[in-house]
């Protein structure tokens, strides 16, 4: 009876469901992002997520949907929202209300190592079986104040099969901005398709999250640095 029910429990389907990407969107929370400007963040990526042509774009994949979870990272990370399968305007509404409400989800200083084997984590970890996997990392710097070596970490998501994308986050308050998005292609993106959109602040900053959800969840061919947006 032992032997009957061991085969019995090998021969059940695993609690996983396909879909065509499994993405992690990882938003700058570091101390350097005001309370309002993460805010905005959040609301960026609401509105991008829920626009017609980010609907269409993920209808039109081989599995016409898509798994996303929102992470903020800084000193420490959180999950703001929890892996959600979009597949249309209803669940792309669900997520963006997901999104307005929970606490900042990260503080301190930069740990970029750290949230990139997090996020690593989050997707080895989970019951989704996605075709493709995907990193989105978002901030303003390359610091890295705690936790293992950027590079390191990059080396070890990319050993999982799993690309990284990155939006540089253009700042007026910084003095190295100007060369953030060639630091981002040198030291954090990687894997097929890997690249890094530039925007500033601001309404720029939205049409660049909108633009970047649409080339990561379309899959097209994309230059490993995407024109500046600001």
């Amino acid at each position: 009876m032992r032997v009957l029910a061991l085969l019995a429990l090998l021969a059940a389907p695993a609690f996983a469901q396909d879909t065509d990407l499994e993405l992690v969107l990882l938003a700058d929370a570091s101390g350097s992002i005001t309370q309002s400007e993460l805010m905005f963040q959040r609301n960026a990526y609401a509105a991008a997520m829920t626009d017609p042509t980010v609907i269409a774009a993920i209808q039109n994949t081989a599995y016409g949907s898509i798994a996303v979870t929102y992470v903020e990272w800084a000193t420490n990370q959180g999950v703001v929202v929890p892996w959600m399968r979009i597949d249309g305007a209803e669940t792309a509404a669900a997520f963006a209300a997901a999104l307005d409400g929970p606490p900042r989800g990260a503080t301190g200083r930069n740990a970029i190592g750290s949230a990139l084997l997090f996020a690593r984590d989050l997707i080895e970890q989970n019951r989704i079986d996605g075709w493709r996997r995907v990193i989105d990392f978002s901030g303003d710097t390359t610091g890295n104040s705690y936790g293992p070596p950027i590079e390191m970490a990059r080396d070890e998501v990319l050993e999982s099969g799993i690309t990284i994308n990155a939006l540089a986050i253009v700042s007026e308050r910084r003095f190295d901005s100007d060369t953030l998005a060639a630091r981002y292609e040198a030291r954090i993106i990687g894997g097929p398709g890997a690249f890094v959109v530039e925007a500033g602040q601001g309404e720029v900053f939205a049409e660049a999250v909108k633009r970047k959800l649409i080339l990561e969840i379309s899959g097209v061919p994309t230059p490993r640095i995407v024109a500046d947006l600001r």
